[in-house]
């Protein structure tokens, strides 16, 4: 369509002609601004003109080209015209937004890409033909790399087995953009919710197993061909569960895991360390108890680890670990076994009118057999006959037991008592020696560990009044004889206590009869005793 004249007096054409040789001096000179979008979003440009042809009459085109092109010949990257070929890389993406008759050059990128960088400029139809350009309108994009991130909304805390809406959302693009692609990644009990233009929402159900795991919102602009993604940790609530205690015995660093009511065996004086665990968030407060707690029991350790420490001597029975939570609290017990090999006291023996009084006492756990030897015979529990009789009385850790002998010995008899357990077994023995004429019985010493012998010689010319003969011992062994004494009837004559190495010890001995008649003199001997470690 021809462009279309105002006719007017020759008078005033003469005093514009000077108007329309100096548009530069009408237009509104403005620098514009670098712009700067990030890749996948959108750019506004903001753009006005005071356009010098206000004398042209019909509907105004404006023209955006990327600086470098032939504006009369190459395609604009916009404009308001119809049925212009634009250029392939800009079209439906670049749109003059602005109306060029009044002024208003504005323009909208969306979905931009690195291929936009560079500078553009902007141009009008002139009423003779062709296009004016505004060289003072012209601006520089400068595109970088995304950076914005989805946001991913968790309404409150996820606790297990409730099903909880998340929503991943990207608040930051441009709603004239392409629309986004979301995709979500989880482990967890899942599926898609509504969506809208720009987030959308996951149904999602925690468990236990959930907690701890990755959660992952991935967006894609497909007008741009860029990703985008968010990645979180599910933080998921609930009860305890998978209660063990793990054992630790002496230096051992592997534990022993012990499921609810089970049974532990420990050796008296062995360091063990109980460490109770159980799985849940929040962690547990977890403590240990003697028996079943009550409400307001006291316990003997507040935090997850009991440590029964050597040199003691433990309690048995049941030790209960409490596991206390918000969302519900356990316990998990287990039974504990104290075991220690038999410790052997004795045997002991003293003169009595017409015969011999023999003791023997033993500490262990489990509690031990304990048996007599008298030659090839073998005496337990509780027995007499003519000249020997038995008594046994077991008392709590201590097992007691006394043999009596009526009458002399015709000849030399190996006495011996012998304890027993599943943890070992301890023997010590006496030889029972015929005296000579004018004389009575006399004694040998012998103590046995776990079927080695040790003997420590006593003699004398027969059984009377008497100092105890003993060796030298450890400080165990002294500590056990003072058990022996507490707990069982003390003796006058001791057999040796079992050592590792012998030492050499002397005994001051008196002996008389056994018989009511009493020696006028009495015979002093020192005897070797060894006794071993």
């Amino acid at each position: 369509m021809p462009p279309t004249f105002l006719l007017l007096p020759p008078l005033l054409l003469l005093l514009l002609l000077p108007l329309w040789g100096a548009p530069q001096a009408l237009a509104q000179r403005r620098q514009q601004q670098p712009v700067t979008a990030q890749e996948g979003l959108c750019a506004l440009v903001p753009c006005s003109f005071s356009n010098p042809y206000s004398l042209y009459v019909g509907k105004r085109y404006g023209f955006w080209f990327q600086k470098g092109a032939d504006v009369n010949q190459d395609p604009p990257v916009a404009t308001n015209k119809a049925q212009v070929t634009l250029q392939e890389r800009t079209r439906g993406r670049f749109s003059l937004i602005g109306d060029p008759q009044g002024g208003n050059c504005s323009l909208s990128i969306r979905d931009v890409t690195m291929g936009d960088r560079g500078t553009y400029i902007f141009a009008t139809d002139k009423f003779s033909g062709g296009k004016h350009i505004y060289a003072e309108k012209q601006f520089s994009l400068k595109v970088i790399a995304l950076t914005h991130k989805p946001h991913i909304y968790i309404p409150g805390a996820l606790e297990s087995g409730r099903p909880r809406n998340l929503t991943c959302s990207v608040p930051w693009a441009c709603e004239r953009g392409t629309p986004p692609i979301f995709s979500w990644t989880s482990a967890a009990l899942a599926s898609l919710g509504p969506r809208t233009l720009l987030s959308s929402a996951l149904s999602l159900t925690p468990r236990p197993q959930d907690h701890g795991t990755p959660l992952t919102c991935q967006v894609t602009f497909p007008g741009a061909g860029v990703t985008v993604e968010t990645t979180v940790r599910l933080n998921v609530t609930y009860a305890p569960q998978h209660a063990a205690i793990n054992v630790f015995q002496g230096n051992s660093t592997a534990p022993e895991i012990l499921p609810n009511a089970s049974s532990l065996t420990i050796l008296e004086g062995q360091a063990v360390r109980l460490r109770c665990v159980a799985e849940g968030n929040p962690p547990a407060k977890l403590s240990w108890f003697w028996g079943s707690p009550g409400l307001n029991a006291t316990p003997i350790s507040s935090s997850s680890t009991l440590e029964l420490l050597p040199g003691g001597t433990p309690e048995e029975g049941e030790l209960t670990c409490l596991v206390q939570h918000p969302l519900g609290s356990q316990r998990i017990s287990l039974s504990l076994r104290v075991q220690s090999p038999p410790r052997l006291l004795g045997p002991s023996c003293s003169p009595e009118d017409e015969g011999l009084l023999c003791l023997c006492s033993v500490r262990a756990r489990p509690a031990p057999s304990l048996r007599w030897r008298l030659g090839e015979q073998l005496l337990e529990g509780n027995s007499s006959n003519a000249s020997v009789e038995v008594t046994f009385s077991p008392s709590g850790l201590w097992a007691n037991s006394s043999l009596r002998l009526s009458g002399g010995l015709s000849t030399a008899l190996r006495l011996s008592c012998e304890a027993q357990n599943p943890q070992g077994t301890r023997s010590a023995a006496l030889l029972l020696l015929p005296g000579r004429a004018g004389e009575d019985v006399g004694l040998e010493g012998e103590a046995g560990l776990e079927g080695q012998s040790h003997k420590s010689q006593l003699g004398g010319p027969g059984l009377g009044e008497g100092r105890d003969l003993q060796g030298e011992s450890s400080a165990a062994g002294r500590e056990g004889e003072l058990a022996h004494r507490e707990h069982s009837p003390g003796g006058r004559f001791r057999g040796a206590v079992s050592r590792e190495s012998q030492e050499l010890h002397y005994a001051f001995l008196r002996f008389h009869k056994l018989e009511n008649q009493r020696r006028e003199d009495s015979d002093t001997v020192y005897s070797e005793i060894k006794t071993d470690k």
